[in-house]
């Protein structure tokens, strides 16, 4: 696949590449004990050089998600503990993993509409639409509201992953998330390719914490069941 290079803020291509193949680790499509296969053959199957595949290898290995043995190879160690950028985004391909990339609709600082569940502390709020990708495969729409008692954003500051932006750009981290799952019809603002009003599509809610006590994001994610799916792993 290819790896983003949409904006001056996407992730660093071995970042990229490394979320990648903890999303398929995660997902059981890289097995704990594994032997990845040579670093040559690797960089070449993923369309990326060797420097910035061993880039990535190296951000796995201080994961503690990859053992090296001199004159072996690459191991895949499989932690307990989720380690990437995307360790909450719970959408994966039907085959498990996928990395997840976004396009920007629009970006929007306003006043919080009646129809949002109560979330932060102020009446305004940051709306981002996004169209969302795992692979490069177009698998959700979603709306994101962030609330003003902790920044703004316009859309030259965001990058694939807005939790990674929220640390880079406003000083805080998402520390935990509560979901609701269910069933939904895609929204008016949705890309005439991705869908039409109305059609059904798999929903999410999605409440954010931070380190206050108060949820200060609240999302909105409908996604394409015929190309992706929902994935919460117990560990």
């Amino acid at each position: 696949m290819a790896l983003s290079q949409q904006n001056t803020n996407a992730l660093p291509k071995y970042i990229q590449l490394s979320e990648l193949l903890i999303r398929d680790i995660d997902a059981g499509r890289l097995l704990d004990g594994e032997r990845l296969p040579p670093e040559r053959e690797m960089a070449q199957a993923l369309g990326t050089s060797i420097g910035t595949l061993r880039k990535a290898l190296a951000d796995l290995e201080s994961k503690g998600l990859l053992r090296r043995v001199q004159g072996s190879g690459n191991y895949i160690r499989k932690s307990a503990k989720a380690a990437g950028v995307y360790a909450m985004f719970r959408l994966e391909l039907l085959s498990g993993g996928g990395l997840p990339t976004a396009d920007i609709l629009s970006v929007e600082s306003q006043i919080k509409p009646s129809d949002l569940p109560p979330f932060g502390t102020s009446n305004r709020a940051t709306r981002i639409r996004r169209q969302r990708y795992l692979n490069d495969v177009a698998i959700a729409v979603e709306e994101i509201w962030l609330d003003a008692s902790v920044g703004e954003l316009s859309a030259d500051l965001l990058s694939d992953s807005l939790y990674h932006t929220y640390l880079k750009r406003l000083h805080f981290w998402i520390t935990r998330a509560e979901d609701r799952v269910s069933i939904g019809t895609l929204p008016d603002w949705t890309p005439s390719l991705f869908g039409a009003l109305g059609e059904p599509s798999g929903y999410i809610e999605r409440f954010s914490w931070s380190d206050q006590p108060h949820s200060i994001e609240f999302s909105r994610t409908w996604f394409d069941t015929t190309k992706a799916v929902y994935v919460q792993r117990l560990k």
